[in-house]
Protein backbone atom coordinates (compact mmCIF):
# COMPACT_ATOMS: atom_id res chain seq x y z
CA UNK A 1 0.00 0.00 0.00
CA UNK A 2 1.25 3.63 -0.77
CA UNK A 3 2.50 5.83 1.95
CA UNK A 4 -0.49 8.41 2.64
CA UNK A 5 2.02 10.70 4.66
CA UNK A 6 2.39 12.95 1.67
CA UNK A 7 -1.09 13.50 1.58
CA UNK A 8 -3.28 16.19 3.91
CA UNK A 9 -6.25 14.95 6.21
CA UNK A 10 -9.11 13.59 4.86
CA UNK A 11 -11.24 16.58 6.04
CA UNK A 12 -9.39 18.76 3.48
CA UNK A 13 -10.02 17.42 0.85
CA UNK A 14 -11.69 19.11 -1.58
CA UNK A 15 -14.34 17.09 -4.29
CA UNK A 16 -13.45 17.00 -7.87
CA UNK A 17 -16.66 17.40 -9.90
CA UNK A 18 -15.05 18.21 -13.11
CA UNK A 19 -16.68 17.42 -16.78
CA UNK A 20 -15.29 18.22 -19.72
CA UNK A 21 -17.02 20.95 -22.37
CA UNK A 22 -18.65 19.54 -25.72
CA UNK A 23 -19.56 22.49 -27.58
CA UNK A 24 -19.17 20.35 -30.84
CA UNK A 25 -19.93 17.31 -30.33
CA UNK A 26 -16.31 15.97 -30.46
CA UNK A 27 -17.41 12.92 -28.53
CA UNK A 28 -19.24 11.54 -31.17
CA UNK A 29 -15.83 11.45 -33.32
CA UNK A 30 -14.29 9.19 -30.37
CA UNK A 31 -14.89 5.62 -30.24
CA UNK A 32 -16.54 3.52 -27.19
CA UNK A 33 -12.59 2.47 -25.98
CA UNK A 34 -11.45 6.27 -26.32
CA UNK A 35 -14.63 6.88 -23.78
CA UNK A 36 -13.88 4.12 -21.93
CA UNK A 37 -9.75 4.79 -21.50
CA UNK A 38 -11.29 8.83 -20.67
CA UNK A 39 -13.52 7.63 -18.37
CA UNK A 40 -10.64 5.32 -16.70
CA UNK A 41 -8.05 8.15 -16.38
CA UNK A 42 -10.53 10.85 -14.97
CA UNK A 43 -11.53 8.56 -12.25
CA UNK A 44 -7.72 7.62 -11.66
CA UNK A 45 -6.99 11.58 -11.48
CA UNK A 46 -10.32 12.70 -9.39
CA UNK A 47 -8.92 9.95 -7.01
CA UNK A 48 -5.11 10.13 -6.79
CA UNK A 49 -4.50 13.48 -7.85
CA UNK A 50 -6.66 16.19 -7.24
CA UNK A 51 -7.52 15.79 -3.80
CA UNK A 52 -3.74 16.19 -3.24
CA UNK A 53 -2.31 18.33 -6.05
CA UNK A 54 -2.43 21.32 -4.26
CA UNK A 55 -0.86 20.06 -1.08
CA UNK A 56 2.03 18.67 -3.19
CA UNK A 57 2.21 21.64 -5.66
CA UNK A 58 2.75 24.31 -2.26
CA UNK A 59 5.34 22.01 -0.40
CA UNK A 60 7.58 21.36 -3.95
CA UNK A 61 6.53 17.74 -3.71
CA UNK A 62 6.80 15.38 -6.13
CA UNK A 63 4.66 12.01 -5.19
CA UNK A 64 6.73 9.74 -6.12
CA UNK A 65 3.90 6.77 -5.62
CA UNK A 66 2.46 7.55 -8.04
CA UNK A 67 5.19 6.40 -10.72
CA UNK A 68 3.84 2.60 -9.61
CA UNK A 69 -0.06 3.61 -10.08
CA UNK A 70 0.39 5.43 -13.62
CA UNK A 71 2.16 1.85 -14.86
CA UNK A 72 -1.03 0.29 -13.03
CA UNK A 73 -3.25 2.15 -15.09
CA UNK A 74 -1.45 2.14 -18.27
CA UNK A 75 -0.25 5.70 -18.64
CA UNK A 76 3.44 4.58 -19.54
CA UNK A 77 3.76 4.42 -23.29
CA UNK A 78 0.69 3.65 -24.17
CA UNK A 79 1.07 2.82 -28.00
CA UNK A 80 4.09 0.68 -27.29
CA UNK A 81 2.93 -2.58 -28.36
CA UNK A 82 1.89 -5.26 -25.77
CA UNK A 83 4.06 -7.40 -26.24
CA UNK A 84 6.42 -4.87 -24.00
CA UNK A 85 4.52 -3.64 -21.30
CA UNK A 86 2.61 -0.72 -23.43
CA UNK A 87 -1.44 -0.45 -24.05
CA UNK A 88 -1.15 -1.62 -27.92
CA UNK A 89 -3.38 2.07 -28.42
CA UNK A 90 -3.53 4.14 -30.64
CA UNK A 91 -2.43 8.40 -30.85
CA UNK A 92 -5.90 9.60 -30.29
CA UNK A 93 -5.77 7.38 -27.13
CA UNK A 94 -2.28 8.51 -25.85
CA UNK A 95 -3.64 12.22 -26.11
CA UNK A 96 -6.71 11.46 -24.39
CA UNK A 97 -4.20 10.01 -21.45
CA UNK A 98 -2.50 13.03 -21.87
CA UNK A 99 -5.16 15.25 -21.99
CA UNK A 100 -6.91 13.91 -18.79
CA UNK A 101 -3.98 13.79 -16.32
CA UNK A 102 -2.64 17.41 -17.16
CA UNK A 103 -6.24 18.61 -16.49
CA UNK A 104 -5.17 17.36 -12.93
CA UNK A 105 -1.92 18.92 -13.20
CA UNK A 106 1.01 19.54 -15.92
CA UNK A 107 3.73 17.73 -13.50
CA UNK A 108 2.09 14.44 -13.37
CA UNK A 109 1.10 14.62 -16.96
CA UNK A 110 5.07 15.70 -17.78
CA UNK A 111 6.11 12.28 -15.45
CA UNK A 112 3.89 10.50 -17.68
CA UNK A 113 4.72 11.97 -21.08
CA UNK A 114 8.80 11.72 -20.24
CA UNK A 115 8.62 7.98 -19.38
CA UNK A 116 6.34 7.14 -22.21
CA UNK A 117 7.48 9.38 -25.47
CA UNK A 118 11.08 10.25 -24.61
CA UNK A 119 12.38 7.09 -22.98
CA UNK A 120 10.36 4.08 -24.06
CA UNK A 121 9.66 5.47 -27.58
CA UNK A 122 13.58 5.41 -28.23
CA UNK A 123 13.98 1.93 -26.72
CA UNK A 124 11.42 1.10 -28.65
CA UNK A 125 12.21 2.65 -32.37
CA UNK A 126 15.67 2.88 -32.15
CA UNK A 127 16.66 0.34 -29.47
CA UNK A 128 17.88 -3.33 -30.12
CA UNK A 129 15.63 -6.40 -29.30
CA UNK A 130 16.97 -6.90 -25.97
CA UNK A 131 17.08 -3.60 -25.22
CA UNK A 132 13.38 -3.57 -25.56
CA UNK A 133 13.08 -6.86 -23.33
CA UNK A 134 14.94 -5.70 -20.59
CA UNK A 135 13.61 -2.05 -20.44
CA UNK A 136 10.25 -1.38 -21.59
CA UNK A 137 8.54 -3.77 -19.63
CA UNK A 138 9.65 -2.39 -16.44
CA UNK A 139 9.28 1.25 -18.28
CA UNK A 140 5.54 0.31 -18.41
CA UNK A 141 4.89 -1.21 -15.05
CA UNK A 142 6.01 1.77 -13.34
CA UNK A 143 8.78 -0.71 -11.84
CA UNK A 144 11.39 1.41 -13.02
CA UNK A 145 11.35 5.42 -13.52
CA UNK A 146 13.07 7.23 -16.83
CA UNK A 147 14.04 10.47 -18.23
CA UNK A 148 15.49 12.00 -21.24
CA UNK A 149 19.02 13.99 -21.42
CA UNK A 150 19.24 16.27 -24.42
CA UNK A 151 18.89 20.08 -23.47
CA UNK A 152 22.50 21.33 -21.88
CA UNK A 153 23.59 24.04 -20.05
CA UNK A 154 24.29 26.13 -22.81
CA UNK A 155 22.47 24.78 -25.65
CA UNK A 156 18.31 24.60 -25.61
CA UNK A 157 17.06 25.17 -28.50
CA UNK A 158 19.77 24.56 -30.43
CA UNK A 159 20.67 20.80 -28.99
CA UNK A 160 22.83 20.34 -32.19
CA UNK A 161 25.47 22.33 -30.36
CA UNK A 162 25.57 19.72 -27.59
CA UNK A 163 29.26 19.21 -25.81
CA UNK A 164 28.01 16.29 -23.98
CA UNK A 165 30.66 13.38 -25.66
CA UNK A 166 31.62 9.82 -25.72
CA UNK A 167 34.64 7.86 -26.59
CA UNK A 168 35.25 4.48 -27.34
CA UNK A 169 37.53 2.69 -24.85
CA UNK A 170 37.47 -0.58 -26.63
CA UNK A 171 35.12 -2.39 -24.49
CA UNK A 172 32.96 0.21 -23.27
CA UNK A 173 32.24 4.22 -23.94
CA UNK A 174 32.95 6.61 -21.58
CA UNK A 175 30.56 9.75 -21.56
CA UNK A 176 31.27 12.95 -20.52
CA UNK A 177 29.31 15.86 -19.95
CA UNK A 178 25.90 17.63 -18.19
CA UNK A 179 22.32 17.89 -19.14
CA UNK A 180 19.68 20.19 -17.77
CA UNK A 181 15.92 20.75 -17.18
CA UNK A 182 15.64 17.64 -16.94
CA UNK A 183 12.02 15.99 -15.93
CA UNK A 184 12.35 13.14 -13.65
CA UNK A 185 16.04 13.08 -13.52
CA UNK A 186 16.22 12.98 -9.38
CA UNK A 187 14.61 10.10 -9.17
CA UNK A 188 15.15 7.91 -12.40
CA UNK A 189 16.50 4.54 -13.08
CA UNK A 190 17.73 4.78 -16.20
CA UNK A 191 18.29 7.89 -18.44
CA UNK A 192 17.92 8.17 -22.15
CA UNK A 193 20.96 10.34 -22.74
CA UNK A 194 22.23 12.01 -26.56
CA UNK A 195 25.92 12.96 -27.08
CA UNK A 196 28.27 13.36 -29.62
CA UNK A 197 30.58 10.77 -30.42
CA UNK A 198 34.41 11.26 -31.25
CA UNK A 199 33.37 11.82 -35.05
CA UNK A 200 31.10 14.39 -33.71
CA UNK A 201 27.90 12.27 -34.57
CA UNK A 202 25.02 12.39 -32.11
CA UNK A 203 23.83 8.89 -30.83
CA UNK A 204 21.66 7.73 -27.88
CA UNK A 205 23.09 5.97 -25.03
CA UNK A 206 21.15 4.25 -22.14
CA UNK A 207 22.25 5.26 -18.64
CA UNK A 208 21.65 3.27 -15.24
CA UNK A 209 21.42 4.81 -11.71
CA UNK A 210 24.53 3.51 -10.18
CA UNK A 211 26.92 3.74 -12.84
CA UNK A 212 29.97 5.18 -11.20
CA UNK A 213 30.53 9.11 -12.12
CA UNK A 214 26.52 9.08 -12.46
CA UNK A 215 24.65 11.65 -10.87
CA UNK A 216 21.24 13.36 -11.16
CA UNK A 217 21.54 16.87 -9.02
CA UNK A 218 17.66 18.01 -8.26
CA UNK A 219 17.00 21.50 -9.05
CA UNK A 220 15.17 23.30 -6.45
CA UNK A 221 13.46 27.11 -6.06
CA UNK A 222 11.02 26.32 -9.11
CA UNK A 223 8.15 28.52 -9.62
CA UNK A 224 6.27 26.13 -12.20
CA UNK A 225 5.57 22.01 -11.92
CA UNK A 226 6.49 22.25 -8.14
CA UNK A 227 4.92 18.70 -8.07
CA UNK A 228 7.54 17.67 -10.76
CA UNK A 229 11.03 16.52 -9.93
CA UNK A 230 13.41 18.56 -12.22
CA UNK A 231 17.31 18.42 -11.96
CA UNK A 232 20.21 17.30 -13.80
CA UNK A 233 22.20 14.76 -15.59
CA UNK A 234 25.85 14.68 -14.81
CA UNK A 235 28.43 12.42 -16.46
CA UNK A 236 32.11 12.05 -14.97
CA UNK A 237 33.80 9.61 -16.86
CA UNK A 238 30.93 7.37 -17.08
CA UNK A 239 31.71 3.65 -18.35
CA UNK A 240 28.81 2.93 -20.26
CA UNK A 241 28.71 -1.07 -21.69
CA UNK A 242 28.58 -0.93 -25.72
CA UNK A 243 25.34 -2.94 -25.58
CA UNK A 244 23.69 0.09 -24.37
CA UNK A 245 23.79 1.97 -27.49
CA UNK A 246 20.74 2.41 -29.57
CA UNK A 247 21.46 0.82 -32.60
CA UNK A 248 18.31 2.04 -34.37
CA UNK A 249 19.25 5.69 -35.39
CA UNK A 250 21.77 8.22 -35.01
CA UNK A 251 21.63 11.85 -35.62
CA UNK A 252 20.31 14.91 -34.68
CA UNK A 253 16.84 13.66 -36.10
CA UNK A 254 16.91 10.71 -33.46
CA UNK A 255 16.01 12.75 -30.86
CA UNK A 256 13.79 15.05 -32.72
CA UNK A 257 11.83 12.22 -33.43
CA UNK A 258 11.05 11.55 -30.05
CA UNK A 259 10.34 15.29 -29.16
CA UNK A 260 7.55 14.95 -31.39
CA UNK A 261 6.01 12.08 -30.02
CA UNK A 262 6.15 14.43 -26.47
CA UNK A 263 4.86 17.52 -28.29
CA UNK A 264 1.76 16.21 -29.67
CA UNK A 265 1.02 14.99 -26.22
CA UNK A 266 1.60 18.60 -24.56
CA UNK A 267 -1.01 19.83 -27.47
CA UNK A 268 -3.58 17.35 -25.79
CA UNK A 269 -2.73 18.04 -22.19
CA UNK A 270 -2.43 21.92 -22.48
CA UNK A 271 -6.15 21.29 -23.68
CA UNK A 272 -6.81 19.44 -20.68
CA UNK A 273 -5.14 22.39 -18.56
CA UNK A 274 -7.30 24.67 -20.46
CA UNK A 275 -10.85 22.66 -19.92
CA UNK A 276 -9.70 22.97 -15.97
CA UNK A 277 -9.34 26.38 -15.82
CA UNK A 278 -12.72 26.91 -18.02
CA UNK A 279 -15.08 24.68 -16.02
CA UNK A 280 -13.64 26.10 -12.33
CA UNK A 281 -14.64 30.00 -13.95
CA UNK A 282 -17.35 28.99 -15.23
CA UNK A 283 -19.13 26.88 -12.38
CA UNK A 284 -17.21 30.23 -10.16
CA UNK A 285 -19.52 32.99 -12.66
CA UNK A 286 -22.67 31.18 -11.53
CA UNK A 287 -22.04 30.84 -7.72
CA UNK A 288 -20.17 34.51 -7.35
CA UNK A 289 -22.85 37.10 -5.80
CA UNK A 290 -22.15 40.89 -6.64
CA UNK A 291 -24.19 43.79 -7.21
CA UNK A 292 -27.04 41.39 -5.78
CA UNK A 293 -26.49 38.98 -8.82
CA UNK A 294 -24.48 36.02 -9.94
CA UNK A 295 -20.95 37.80 -11.60
CA UNK A 296 -21.89 35.49 -14.78
CA UNK A 297 -24.64 37.93 -15.32
CA UNK A 298 -22.36 40.60 -16.57
CA UNK A 299 -21.44 41.12 -20.55
CA UNK A 300 -18.00 41.20 -19.54
CA UNK A 301 -17.66 37.91 -17.78
CA UNK A 302 -19.54 36.21 -20.47
CA UNK A 303 -17.41 37.56 -23.20
CA UNK A 304 -14.85 36.01 -21.57
CA UNK A 305 -16.38 32.43 -20.98
CA UNK A 306 -17.37 32.94 -24.87
CA UNK A 307 -13.76 33.08 -25.93
CA UNK A 308 -12.49 30.59 -23.82
CA UNK A 309 -15.22 28.24 -24.74
CA UNK A 310 -14.78 29.21 -28.75
CA UNK A 311 -10.49 28.57 -28.31
CA UNK A 312 -11.22 24.98 -26.49
CA UNK A 313 -13.71 23.96 -29.49
CA UNK A 314 -10.66 24.72 -31.54
CA UNK A 315 -8.43 23.02 -29.40
CA UNK A 316 -10.18 20.38 -29.37
CA UNK A 317 -10.55 19.79 -33.28
CA UNK A 318 -7.17 20.41 -33.38
CA UNK A 319 -6.13 17.37 -31.72
CA UNK A 320 -8.40 15.66 -32.69
CA UNK A 321 -7.38 15.55 -36.48
CA UNK A 322 -3.84 15.82 -35.53
CA UNK A 323 -3.92 12.28 -33.62
CA UNK A 324 -6.27 10.57 -36.99
CA UNK A 325 -3.16 11.72 -39.12
CA UNK A 326 -0.57 10.17 -36.92
CA UNK A 327 -2.86 7.22 -36.43
CA UNK A 328 -2.37 7.09 -40.65
CA UNK A 329 1.12 7.70 -40.05
CA UNK A 330 0.85 11.16 -42.25
CA UNK A 331 1.27 13.69 -39.50
CA UNK A 332 4.49 15.92 -39.89
CA UNK A 333 6.92 17.77 -37.64
CA UNK A 334 5.15 21.23 -38.76
CA UNK A 335 1.62 20.21 -37.91
CA UNK A 336 2.69 18.50 -34.75
CA UNK A 337 4.52 22.25 -33.72
CA UNK A 338 1.60 23.81 -35.04
CA UNK A 339 -0.37 22.37 -31.99
CA UNK A 340 1.49 22.56 -29.54
CA UNK A 341 2.46 26.25 -30.19
CA UNK A 342 -1.38 26.92 -30.48
CA UNK A 343 -3.13 24.77 -27.31
CA UNK A 344 -0.51 25.74 -24.94
CA UNK A 345 -0.62 29.72 -25.80
CA UNK A 346 -4.32 29.26 -25.51
CA UNK A 347 -4.66 27.53 -22.57
CA UNK A 348 -1.81 30.31 -20.77
CA UNK A 349 -4.76 33.14 -21.90
CA UNK A 350 -7.48 31.24 -20.61
CA UNK A 351 -5.92 30.71 -17.20
CA UNK A 352 -5.28 34.06 -16.66
CA UNK A 353 -8.68 34.83 -17.99
CA UNK A 354 -9.70 32.45 -14.97
CA UNK A 355 -7.49 33.88 -12.83
CA UNK A 356 -9.42 37.39 -13.54
CA UNK A 357 -13.18 36.14 -13.26
CA UNK A 358 -12.05 34.42 -9.70
CA UNK A 359 -11.14 37.58 -8.66
CA UNK A 360 -8.28 37.19 -5.34
CA UNK A 361 -9.45 33.65 -5.11
CA UNK A 362 -7.97 32.64 -8.27
CA UNK A 363 -4.67 33.03 -6.69
CA UNK A 364 -5.33 30.43 -3.85
CA UNK A 365 -4.85 26.82 -3.94
CA UNK A 366 -8.24 26.41 -3.00
CA UNK A 367 -8.97 26.06 -7.13
CA UNK A 368 -6.56 25.22 -9.65
CA UNK A 369 -5.89 28.20 -11.43
CA UNK A 370 -2.72 29.92 -10.45
CA UNK A 371 -0.73 26.60 -10.30
CA UNK A 372 -2.34 25.69 -13.97
CA UNK A 373 -1.07 29.42 -15.11
CA UNK A 374 2.40 29.29 -13.27
CA UNK A 375 2.86 25.21 -14.91
CA UNK A 376 1.54 26.63 -18.60
CA UNK A 377 4.64 28.91 -17.79
CA UNK A 378 7.04 26.13 -18.27
CA UNK A 379 4.89 24.20 -20.68
CA UNK A 380 5.04 27.02 -23.24
CA UNK A 381 8.96 26.77 -22.98
CA UNK A 382 9.80 23.01 -23.11
CA UNK A 383 10.02 20.78 -25.81
CA UNK A 384 10.77 23.99 -27.99
CA UNK A 385 9.74 27.07 -26.80
CA UNK A 386 6.52 29.36 -28.22
CA UNK A 387 8.97 31.55 -30.78
CA UNK A 388 10.96 27.87 -31.94
CA UNK A 389 7.71 26.32 -32.90
CA UNK A 390 6.88 29.53 -34.80
CA UNK A 391 10.00 29.32 -36.93
CA UNK A 392 9.24 25.74 -37.83
CA UNK A 393 6.53 26.82 -39.19
CA UNK A 394 7.85 29.27 -41.10
CA UNK A 395 10.58 27.49 -42.51
CA UNK A 396 7.80 24.95 -44.17
CA UNK A 397 5.69 27.73 -45.16
CA UNK A 398 8.83 29.70 -47.14
CA UNK A 399 11.54 26.55 -47.57
CA UNK A 400 13.54 28.60 -45.95
CA UNK A 401 15.28 28.13 -42.44
CA UNK A 402 15.65 30.61 -39.80
CA UNK A 403 17.79 29.08 -37.48
CA UNK A 404 21.00 29.17 -39.96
Amino acid sequence: MASTAATPAKKSLKQDVYDHPDFYQIDSLLTEEHKLIRSSIRDFVKREISPYIEDWAQRAHFPYEIVKKFGEIGAFGPTIPQEYGGGGLDYISYGIIMQEIERGDSGMRSTASVQGSLVMYPIYKFGSEAQRKKYLPKLASGEWLGCFGLTEPDHGSNPGGMVTNFKDMGDHYLLNGAKMWISNSPRADIAVVWAKNEAGRIHGLIVERGMPGFSTPETHGKWSLRASATGELVFDNVKVPKENLLPGKNGLGAPLMCLDSARYGIAWGALGAAMDCYESARRYAKERIQFGKPIGSFQLVQKKLSEMLSEITKAQLLVWRLGTLLNEGKATTPQISLAKRNNVAMALEIAREARQIHGGMGITGEYSIMRHMMNLESVVTYEGTHDIHLLILGQEITGISAFV
